[in-house]
């Protein structure tokens, strides 16, 4: 497996599309950080998903760079930041789908690989109509964290 790169993290306090199907999105504001503290079995400390819900799959999210650049090429749009899919930590040089199931490090952080990120009707509104279709497959990794430690963008 390459080693994962992080790009790109960011944290919200709260959900603009989770729980807000057939709704309006929220509008909470999205942060990117240069580095996020990891804690173990709750999450990312000042996420929205810190402390959700005792062992909760998606206690972290990753994204791929390179998945969103191929999607944001297929759809004809130019967007600056992969932030808009809401992912915490967006990622270059690995198959996040490689690591459902498995545990893994980064950055000296252990996380285990619960699931995809399934992409939803949002993905549509945040990228351009045809994102849910395009990103099917390929939507990120939910993970739960298994020891704590702070993640820090490379450069």
């Amino acid at each position: 497996m390459n080693a994962i790169v992080i790009r790109q993290l960011f944290i919200s306090p709260g959900h603009n599309f989770f729980g807000h199907h057939g709704g309006e999105a929220g509008k909470n504001p999205l942060h990117g950080v240069d580095e996020m503290e990891c804690v173990a079995g709750r999450g990312v400390w000042g996420d929205r998903f810190f402390d959700y819900k005792q062992d909760y799959k998606g206690q972290i999210t990753f994204f791929s760079q390179e998945v969103f650049e191929e999607v944001c090429r297929s759809l004809g749009v130019n967007i600056q930041s992969a932030g808009v899919t809401r992912r915490n930590v967006i990622t270059v040089g690995t198959d996040l789908n490689s690591l459902v199931g498995k545990r893994f490090t980064v950055q000296g952080v252990e996380f285990e690989g619960v699931s995809e990120c399934k992409p939803c009707c949002w993905m549509d509104v945040a990228i351009a109509p045809g994102a849910e279709a395009a990103l099917q497959g390929r939507g990120g990794l939910r993970a739960k964290i298994l020891t704590s430690g702070t993640l820090r963008v490379e450069s």
